[in-house]
């Protein structure tokens, strides 16, 4: 599912295609409501596509920031 976030970092809209279902990304919006971890929802994705549903931030973005 192609999923379409804003990177906290530069501001930049980026969309990648995710291995994530609706009902995923449902549980991720209430996640504040029932305690549920990112980890615990998105568990068939690695860390960097997590992040990129948390903040926005693309692997690429990520590299260039914090490993110059």
């Amino acid at each position: 599912m192609k999923v379409t976030r804003t990177s906290q970092l530069s501001g930049v809209t980026h969309t990648m295609d995710l291995d994530v279902t609706k009902e995923q990304l449902d549980r991720f919006e209430i996640r504040r409501e029932t305690g549920e971890y990112v980890q615990t929802i998105f568990y068939n994705l690695d860390s960097s596509e997590r992040e990129f549903i948390l903040s926005g931030i693309t692997p690429t973005e990520w590299d260039k920031t914090f490993n110059n």
